[in-house]
């Protein structure tokens, strides 16, 4: 399936708290809307990968050169003639900046839903670096988007094919709401 997405749209970016679903979200949006999925994660040093692992949370020095190498890979599918999407967290306002100001206008889809529900996800999940005890950090650094950032959140406590087919949505035709839920 080949959906076209509004004008505006040459980057997209799913995120929110580890647990939350960017993953499947942004592969399932990729697939709908044939553009270039990109995992974040994949893009950490391993000096973040090992630090995370060992229950320490990342501070801002050790994100801003991950940032730098997501807006590099974004860039790159941009410039191939892909519509990059990509999973990463983008907790803070100044990271979303960070990507903003290398790439420029950006579609965020914020995945949101209560602590409880993404702790659950988290601990059932498997063959991820990121420990259920960093959660707390992640909400604690989590900006949701602002009035001025272009995005939609969506709730995840809606069934899976519910969040995707709610971003796609806004992805391709847009609803003005600021949130879906």
């Amino acid at each position: 399936m080949n959906i076209a997405v509004r004008h505006k749209v040459q980057h997209v970016v799913v995120m929110g708290v580890s647990g939350c679903g960017k993953t499947t979200v942004a592969q399932a949006l990729s697939e709908q809307l044939a553009a270039q999925f990109g995992e974040a994660d994949r893009l950490h040093p391993q000096a973040n990968v090992d630090k995370m692992t060992t229950g320490h949370p990342l501070d801002d020095e050790d994100r801003w050169p991950w940032l730098d190498l997501v807006a590099d890979w974004m860039d790159q599918q941009s410039r191939a003639g892909h519509l990059p999407i990509v999973s990463c967290s983008a907790l803070k306002r100044r990271y979303r900046d960070r990507l903003r100001d290398r790439l420029g206008e950006i579609a965020f889809v914020h995945l949101a839903g209560p602590r409880a529900t993404i702790l659950q996800r988290m601990q059932n999940r498997t063959g991820h670096f990121m420990p259920a005890a960093l959660l707390d950090s992640q909400f604690a650094d989590l900006e949701p988007l602002q009035e001025d950032e272009f995005g939609v959140t969506v709730d995840v406590t809606l069934p899976g094919q519910a969040v995707i087919e709610r971003a796609r949505c806004w992805l391709t035709a847009g609803t003005g709401d600021a949130t879906i839920g």
